[in-house]
């Protein structure tokens, strides 16, 4: 049989085949992928969640000493300026920290 004869079948058929396979293969590469941030962001939920934690009470016990600083307590004003020099801001009006479950 001469190689001219054979027509374009088997090549389309090949390539087709091989489009469907690396389909196949990015697919489930995606899902792997998927799964894999799925855990990864599961995994972060609880240090975030004790971070905010973290954050609001450094915030309630910030408040709480600016608060103290305006109403003439010397040690919580030298605390205060001293936190300020450093460039840290202190919302005296911050919500108070709830208990932590």
């Amino acid at each position: 049989m001469n190689d001219d004869a054979r027509g374009p079948f088997l090549p389309l058929l090949l390539l087709s085949a091989t489009v469907l396979v690396w389909m196949l293969f990015q697919t489930t590469q995606l899902i792997s992928e998927r799964g894999n941030l799925s855990k990864a962001l599961a995994s972060q939920a609880q240090p975030l969640e004790q971070s905010k934690k973290l954050r609001g009470a450094l915030d309630s016990m910030a408040a709480s000493t600016q608060r103290l600083a305006d109403s003439g307590n010397a040690s919580a004003k030298l605390l205060v300026d001293e936190l300020r020099k450093r460039g840290i801001t202190i919302n005296p009006n911050a919500p108070a920290q709830t208990a932590p479950r």
